[in-house]
C-alpha cells in the first residue's frame, strides 16, 4: 500500500502573502495544496517553476459552512496526508466606527476569525493522525488602537486567542499552533498607496527598518517554522513588523 504524501494546505494562497508562502514552501521541497475560492492556480503567478508536480489547487471558501471540510476530504481522497495548514485568507475593511455597519463588522469577523477557527476545526481530524503544524496569519494590529479599524483589529486579536486555545487543547494530538503577525506588507492591494500617496513616506519614518515589508519576508518565516525542529514552540504570536509595533 502506497504511503500518503505529506501536504501543507494554504488558504488564500492565490495572491499576495499567501502566494509568497506557497512559493516558499515549494522552494523548500514541500507539497502544497493551494486553497482558494477559485480552486485553481492563478494565471501569471510565479509558482509553477518551483512546483515540479508538488502544487495542487482546491476550491475552498472559508466563509461557507462545510467548504473547508469538503476541501480536506478531497485532499485525503487524492492520496495526501495533511501535515500542516496556513490560515492566510482574510479581508480588511475600515471606516469610522460611528458609521461602520454591523453587517461589515460581522463580515470581517466571519472571514478573519470565524473562518480561521472553522478551517482549523476541519483540519483537526486529519492533522491528529500524525500531528502537524497550523500557522494562522494574524497582524500586529492585534495589539494596537487604530482609527477606523475596530473590526479588523478585533478579528486579528481573536486569531491570537484562537491560536493560544487550540495550541493548549490539541497539544496531546501532536498539533502545534502558531500566530504569525505581520506589520505593514506591500502587496498588490496597497502598492499604489505606498508608491504614490503619503503612506509610503509615513512608514519610512515610522518603521525602524525603513518602511513596509515584502510578502517574501513573511513567507521565509513561515517556511522556516515548518522546517525547524521546534516541538516545544506552540501557542505563540510571532510579530514580523520591522519593529514598528514596539517603536515609540
Amino acid at each position: 500500500m502506497t504511503e500518503p504524501r505529506a501536504i501543507i494546505a494554504v488558504t488564500g494562497g492565490n495572491r499576495g502573502i499567501g502566494a509568497a508562502i506557497v512559493s516558499r514552501l515549494l522552494q523548500r521541497g514541500h507539497t502544497v495544496a493551494l486553497l482558494s475560492r477559485e480552486g485553481r492556480v492563478p494565471v501569471g503567478q510565479d509558482l509553477l517553476p518551483a512546483a515540479h508536480g508538488r502544487l495542487f489547487a482546491y476550491a475552498c471558501d472559508i466563509t461557507a459552512a462545510g467548504s473547508a471540510r469538503q476541501a480536506f476530504a478531497r485532499i485525503a481522497a487524492d492520496g495526501f496526508r495533511l501535515a500542516g495548514l496556513v490560515n492566510n485568507a482574510g479581508i480588511h475593511m475600515e471606516g469610522p466606527s460611528d458609521s461602520f455597519t454591523s453587517a461589515d463588522f460581522d463580515m470581517v469577523l466571519l472571514t478573519n476569525a470565524s473562518g480561521t477557527f472553522a478551517t482549523c476545526r476541519e483540519a483537526f481530524p486529519h492533522l491528529a493522525v500524525d500531528g502537524g503544524l497550523i500557522i494562522n496569519i494574524g497582524s500586529f494590529f492585534d495589539r494596537l488602537g487604530v482609527k477606523g479599524n475596530a473590526a479588523y483589529c478585533a478579528s486579528k486579536a481573536a486569531i491570537g486567542a484562537i491560536t493560544r486555545c487550540l495550541a493548549v487543547e490539541w497539544a496531546a494530538q501532536g498539533i502545534r499552533v502558531l500566530d504569525v503577525a505581520p506589520g505593514p506588507i506591500e502587496t498588490d492591494l496597497n502598492r499604489a498607496a505606498l508608491k504614490e500617496g503619503g503612506l509610503g513616506r509615513y512608514l519610512a519614518k515610522r518603521n525602524p527598518t525603513g518602511g513596509a515589508g515584502q510578502p517574501e519576508h513573511v513567507a521565509r518565516l513561515v517556511g522556516s517554522l515548518f522546517d525547524a525542529d521546534s516541538a516545544f514552540l506552540t501557542g505563540e504570536t510571532i510579530y514580523i513588523d520591522g519593529g514598528q509595533g514596539i517603536a515609540h
